[in-house]
Order: C-alpha cells, then sequence, then structure tokens
C-alpha cells in the first residue's frame, strides 16, 4: 500500500514537472485582495495600475492559477481592490489594481 502510494506522488510530481504545471503561492496580503466586477466598487479609489495574468504560448490562461496570478499582480501594484476587465468562466483575466480606503 504505502509503494503504491508512494508511485502514485512521483507519479503526479513528475506530471507536474514535464507540463510545467507549477501553482503560484499567493503573495502575502494577496487574499485580503477583493476582487469585482462592479465600477461603483472602485468610484472612490485610486488607480494602482493595470493587471494582466501571464498567457502561455498558445496564448491560454492557467486557470488553476490565474485568480491566485491576478490578486499577486495587484498586491505588487500596491492595490487593495482588483477590477476585472476580462474574464471566463469566473476566472479574472486582466483588470485594474486600485487603492481603496
Amino acid at each position: 500500500m504505502l509503494r503504491s502510494s508512494l508511485s502514485l506522488v512521483l507519479a503526479a510530481a513528475l506530471a507536474a514537472i514535464l507540463c510545467g504545471c507549477v501553482t503560484p503561492t499567493a503573495a502575502p496580503g494577496a487574499e485580503k485582495v477583493k476582487i469585482t466586477h462592479n465600477a461603483a466598487d472602485v468610484s472612490a479609489c485610486t488607480p494602482a495600475g493595470n493587471i494582466k495574468v501571464p498567457r502561455n504560448e498558445n496564448g491560454l490562461v492557467d486557470i488553476a492559477s490565474a485568480e491566485t496570478q491576478f490578486r499577486n499582480a495587484a498586491v505588487g501594484l500596491g492595490g487593495n481592490v482588483a477590477f476585472v476587465t476580462e474574464g471566463a468562466l469566473g476566472v479574472p483575466t486582466a483588470g485594474i489594481a486600485y487603492r481603496c480606503p
């Protein structure tokens, strides 16, 4: 049983390495970033910069890590709210970071 579990873990790790699938960790404070689709939520805020989730060589976004990357970008720009301007299936892919009171 232990041997088959170890084999499964090693196979999963190898698959992640081969496909380049590495889920980014959240930046400090990223979990506090509010994500919104409502422009009224940022009307009294100061824009901090544009957010664009990276795409692979085929132009696709890794949907498993897109929200983490989106939040990390907002934090990196000094924002605490991220307004979504592009996304699909509930996954933000582009937007604007804001500093809100």
